[in-house]
């Protein structure tokens, strides 16, 4: 298993490693390598995030774009997992064909993501929310081909145990749907994925994937209890890409400690915090 922890990320409590489909990351953000407007920026980008694990998507473009650059020209296959997405099926047997491609490239260039793929299977293009019966479909015959498959699908949480039961490494409930920037939408929803994916089973990652619009949608979905977040259009698309993705990197951190540390509960009323012990003041109604 290999272990990527840097000496900064273990020398603050609460952000241990994330082990997940038999490998070991010390930075819980995902971020993906779509809409940049240029290689650089993305490169940029990705290292500011702190990212060990980056997604590109396999089908639209085959990691060349227009220009006949190859997506892995630039990025350090040495530092990052690649995780290759299905980004634009709308067919289980399209998933499965762009999965198996994903994995001939990865293959190729030695990467560990050959036998991951993050699965998308769509249900249409006005929302790109996930079909969740082609979803499972997908999922079953990737997990038999020997894939590790983390997948996305909405914040239902049957169909969020549906597909753990097929055996996917990671289920990934989305926070709102695609490129929306509405952060998480329901919460509740979220928190019950949670509990029932991670039920009798702890260590089982959940990494909330889409709809960050900003830090503090990362913040909020590790502070429920999140494993990792997957982003993409929050940094591609923000004023300042690079000091976005920094903003999301510590977002993360902050989220996760949040969490761990455990806030305290909602109360309808107030709560004094010095007591009223020796108050000199008159207090109404004693």
């Amino acid at each position: 298993m290999a272990n990527v922890t840097t000496a900064n990320h273990v020398s603050e409590p609460g952000l241990e490693p994330l082990s997940i489909a038999g490998r070991s990351f010390s930075s819980r953000l995902f971020v993906g390598t779509g809409k940049y407007d240029s290689f650089e920026r993305m490169t940029a980008a990705l290292d500011a995030s702190g990212c060990e694990v980056v997604t590109v998507a396999v089908r639209r473009e085959r990691l060349y774009n227009d220009k006949g650059q190859s997506l892995l020209d630039h990025l350090d296959l040495s530092r990052y997992t690649i995780l290759p997405n299905t980004a634009g099926c709308f067919t289980a047997e399209d998933a499965v064909r762009v999965s198996r491609l994903g994995r001939d490239l990865l293959e190729q260039v030695g990467n560990p993501g050959a036998s991951w793929v993050k699965l998308e299977v769509l249900g249409d293009k006005k929302t790109l929310l996930p079909d969740p019966i082609g979803t499972i479909e997908a999922c079953k015959e990737l997990v038999a081909d020997g894939f590790q498959v983390l997948v996305y699908s909405s914040d239902d949480p049957i169909v969020a145990e549906r597909l753990k039961a097929c055996g996917a490494a990671s289920v990934m409930p989305a926070g709102s749907p695609i490129g929306s920037g509405q952060g998480i939408l329901n919460a509740n929803n979220i928190v019950i994925c949670l509990e029932k994916l991670k039920q009798g089973d702890p260590a089982y990652p959940v990494i909330v994937d889409a709809g960050v619009g900003g830090a503090s949608d990362v913040a909020r979905a590790m502070e429920l209890g999140a494993d990792g977040v997957l982003l993409n259009t929050a940094v591609a698309h923000a004023k300042d890409p690079v000091m976005m993705a920094h903003a999301m990197r510590k977002a993360c951190e902050c989220g996760r400690q949040s969490y761990l540390a455990g806030r305290i509960p909602k109360r309808l009323y107030a709560s004094a915090s010095s007591p009223w012990d020796g108050a000199i003041s008159y207090i109404p109604g004693e």
